[in-house]
């Protein structure tokens, strides 16, 4: 594990790679949600699972985290980061897949096309403000213009995966909130679920690359 800070037009960015533990054939690139960083449950989740299938994943922390602010700035700020620290998750020659958590897929979503990412991996898409299905942001997710995967919680707030478009690609995480925690009456316990996560992406990233 290595960590990289990349200066960007909104402050330093840093990058905690996590490199291929065989021949990497491309790079995952994860960007954080709006309350929380890099120490998300399933952004750590697949930083130590996706190795070993010869991903290389970077866990990219925006500026405003690394700079210890408490409230994430606003969208246009955040895909300017994104933008300007792209280069840095090219260097290893290899394809590079955008995605995030939350706030992250809208980002990971919003810039792909532009940036010529292979694909977008988009962890607890938030489709909808709580209860607020009216103010759909589907647009962003359906405008990514590259082959995309929701992996959704089964009772997340922001929304459920039955609220999504209809042919949208999207692994569902039975019982799982927003952060991808499960009640302990359910069925399935969080390993388990974590196991459902890196496995429906290592099976979509095989697909596509």
């Amino acid at each position: 594990m290595e960590t990289e800070t990349v200066p960007t037009p909104a402050g330093d960015a840093r990058i905690t790679w996590h490199p291929a533990a065989r021949k990497a054939r491309l790079v995952l690139a994860l960007g954080h949600g709006a309350g929380g960083g890099i120490e998300a449950r399933d952004l750590r989740a697949l930083a130590a699972g996706l190795p070993a299938r010869g991903v290389t994943v970077a866990l990219v922390e925006q500026p405003w985290r690394v700079a210890g602010k408490r409230l994430a700035p606003a969208p246009k700020t955040l895909d300017t980061a994104w933008t300007a620290l792209w280069p840095a998750l090219e260097k290893p020659g290899l394809p590079v897949v955008a995605g995030g958590r939350s706030a992250g897929a809208r980002v990971a979503c919003r810039t792909a096309r532009g940036l010529g990412a292979r694909a977008v991996l988009a962890l607890s898409f938030p489709l909808h403000p709580p209860g607020r299905p009216e103010k759909s942001r589907a647009e962003e997710l359906t405008g990514a213009g590259v082959s995309t995967l929701v992996v959704q919680g089964g009772r997340d707030p922001f929304g459920r995966p039955e609220e999504f478009p209809a042919g949208t690609d999207l692994v569902e995480v039975p019982y799982a909130d927003h952060g991808f925690a499960v009640p302990k009456t359910a069925g399935p316990g969080q390993e388990e679920t974590l196991e459902v996560i890196t496995g429906g992406a290592a099976a979509w990233l095989d697909r596509i690359a």
